[in-house]
């Protein structure tokens, strides 16, 4: 007797398959609920538009403005009759700028009666080409000295070695403090649970907020650019090396505290020679985090590569800036090339044989022989201590950027001006509009509303109390404008991640091929992306929100990609079992199961874009970024750019929360 079984439909065995992706039907939603008060929101503004809205034209200040104002003025005054800041912050500023200034006169400064560093070109040189052959191997080493010589033929040897000086004197300063924190948290539950927050608020805010208050205490100039570094760089060390130390084998402690070792031998003996390849990784993400903030520090007066890069943004110079941006971009490469290296060679020595190590002593002594002699060439004489030629490279780098520039403004003018006008009149100014003209108290309630949505009542308390700090800031209408640029380009960010995250999740192939392109991208410090899109679209808000989105999607596409990569094969298969095509399966199956994954992205792109945002006040971009750049320039205009840093702060806390949030949920 044969039984008749019915055949399931496609749809039924997808739902079988990954029954977490049945909606009850009739079940109020999250989007619903947000896209209820986004209509609520535009039937009040066609209302109440022009209402209550807290315009502030650039010239007004409030009372909270006049009072930072005094504070400057007043700490000022008191700077060297204060106990605080005579036996405390003033001793902080010296030390810093005395160990800044003893590596620039190691390698980017004249030394007392020297006209040249004590350490010159050549020696230089010679360092980068025996620590990258020490740490890592000889093709890392022949990128370093290619990469440094190439700074001198640029014409930018001092710029680049002033970089390198405040870069070195950060990390040293921030691994100093970071390593035996990071011990700590990995050993210590109870540290962790205390320090993370701390580390949170610090690796969520752009880094252009942490300038303004410490020029308040330490004066501008290379003490505050090394203190707001080691704040920026820190973080990731302190992470990196708890999650090393808390990654070792249990059963690797546990023998070594049976064979009696006590707790400091367990930690130099077997924690910290066993975390060693996760350290070194946390000690890259610190470099390449120094580097990006020590260019940004330019803005207070810090040397360097940074310093020019602004001073050309400024004038609208794109070939010059062009050209130290090549430079910063090549400091990068060869810092996280040499690093990236060196965790490699940690691994391959820990697992060495003897007659490996054998044969590679005598070889790092040689080099080792080699790189002293050129140090005593450099330091001793002219030829070796100033680099030779008078920059030709970099002007002829400087002079093809410039003629680029022109060519595509010439040609290619009618083309981008399309692009962005339609981005900025279809997309950007009408919600901008929506923003600063609705009154603010209705924005403030709508934030709340998405606020509970998304995240629960707690998120929106803290959306509560940081919109009515952006009230008392008196910044709240720039802080509108710098809102919507960053959402605009948050949803572009999410557009191209989505996209590109998408087709590297489903192809082994693909993500080889981008992944190092993405992973260079991220290297690369914010400025060096105004430059392009500075001759592509000139100085306009259009021009920081297409850098944003650059500077933004690579974060957003690895995360999305490994979303995708996640999702259970078996449901895949099920899905294509019944039947489903390719766009069924990834809209239906891949990007449903990965939505943490897209939330989690959502969030990363959106902190990535508030910075960069930011940062475009350079080039147009006006707002908060704006605000802040005024104040380190302006003095009366101080107390005003301390609270549009304070504004950012607090955009930044309001949305980490909520997509943080959010994210938990989805994930739950």
């Amino acid at each position: 007797m044969t039984v008749a079984v019915e055949k399931p439909e496609p749809a039924q065995q997808v739902a079988d398959a990954a029954p977490e992706l049945k909606n009850p039907r009739r079940k109020v939603t999250r989007p619903m609920m947000v896209g209820a008060i986004v209509v609520v929101w535009l039937v009040l503004f066609a209302v109440l538009r022009g209402k209550q809205t807290l315009t502030l034209a650039a010239a007004d200040l409030t009372g909270l403005h006049r009072w930072f104002n005094d504070l400057n003025d007043s700490v000022g005054a008191n700077r060297n009759s204060n106990p605080l800041f005579l036996y405390f912050f003033n001793e902080i500023r010296l030390v810093i700028d005395n160990l800044v200034t003893f590596v620039q006169d190691l390698i980017s400064q004249p030394s007392g009666d020297r006209p040249v560093p004590q350490i010159g070109w050549l020696g230089v040189v010679g360092i980068a080409g025996f620590v990258s052959w020490a740490v890592g191997n000889w093709r890392v080493a022949l990128l370093a000295m290619a990469g440094f010589a190439f700074f001198g033929l640029q014409g930018l040897w001092q710029e680049s070695m002033d970089t390198l000086a405040l870069t070195l004197s950060a990390v040293l300063v921030a691994l100093v403090f970071a390593i035996p924190l990071g011990v700590w948290a990995g050993l210590s539950d109870r540290f962790n649970r205390i320090i993370t927050p701390f580390l949170d608020f610090m690796q969520t805010m752009p880094t252009f907020v942490y300038l303004a208050p410490l020029t308040l205490i330490f004066l501008i100039g290379p003490a505050s650019a090394v203190i707001a570094t080691v704040i920026y760089a820190a973080p990731p060390a302190i992470r990196i090396t708890a999650h090393g130390i808390r990654n070792v084998p249990e059963t690797t402690v546990e023998a070594a505290d049976s064979m009696g070792s006590t707790r400091w031998q367990s930690l130099l003996k077997v924690l910290l020679p066993m975390a060693k390849r996760t350290v070194v990784m946390g000690v890259n993400q610190t470099i390449m985090a120094a580097l990006a903030m020590v260019t940004i520090a330019a803005l207070i007066d810090a040397p360097g590569l940074g310093k020019t890069v602004m001073q050309a943004l400024q004038s609208l110079d794109v070939g010059t800036a062009f050209n130290a941006g090549l430079a910063i971009v090549i400091m990068a490469i060869v810092l996280d090339r040499v690093t990236t290296a060196s965790s490699t060679r940690a691994e391959e020595v820990r697992n060495a044989t003897g007659r490996f190590l054998k044969w590679r002593r005598p070889l790092l002594g040689s080099g080792a022989v080699v790189a002293v002699v050129l140090i005593y060439l450099s330091h001793t004489y002219l030829w070796a201590a100033q680099f030779p030629g008078d920059g030709t490279t970099g002007s002829h780098i400087a002079s093809a950027a410039d003629s680029v520039t022109t060519w595509v403004q010439d040609n290619l003018s009618s083309l981008t001006s399309a692009f962005r006008n339609a981005i900025t009149n279809g997309l950007l100014n009408p919600f901008q509009s929506l923003l600063t003209d609705s009154p603010w108290w209705l924005v403030g309630a709508v934030l709340v509303g998405i606020a509970v949505v998304l995240g629960g009542w707690k998120v929106s308390v803290t959306t509560a109390v940081c919109v009515g700090l952006l009230v008392g800031t008196g910044m709240w209408s720039d802080a509108m404008t710098t809102l919507a640029s960053t959402i605009v380009a948050t949803v572009l960010v999410m557009v191209f991640g989505i996209a590109f995250g998408v087709w590297m999740g489903r192809s082994m192939m693909v993500d080889r091929l981008l992944r190092p392109t993405l992973d260079a991208a991220q290297v690369m410090p914010p400025f060096v992306y105004l430059v392009p899109f500075l001759a592509l679209f000139g100085p306009s808000r259009f021009t920081a929100i297409v850098a944003a989105v650059v500077y933004a999607v690579p974060v957003a596409i690895k995360i999305i990609a490994d979303g995708i990569r996640d999702v259970p094969e078996t449901t895949v298969e099920a899905a294509t079992a019944a039947g489903c095509n390719t766009w069924q399966i990834i809209t239906k199956v891949q990007l449903p199961m990965a939505r943490s994954a897209l939330t989690l992205a959502t969030n990363q792109g959106l902190i990535y874009v508030l910075s960069m945002v930011v940062v475009g006040g350079l080039v147009g971009a006006g707002a908060l970024g704006y605000d802040v750049v005024a104040g380190f320039s302006q003095s009366e205009l101080f107390g005003k750019g301390l609270a549009a840093g304070l504004a950012i702060v607090l955009l930044g806390v309001m949305f980490d929360r909520i997509t943080q949030a959010a994210a938990r949920r989805t994930s739950a």
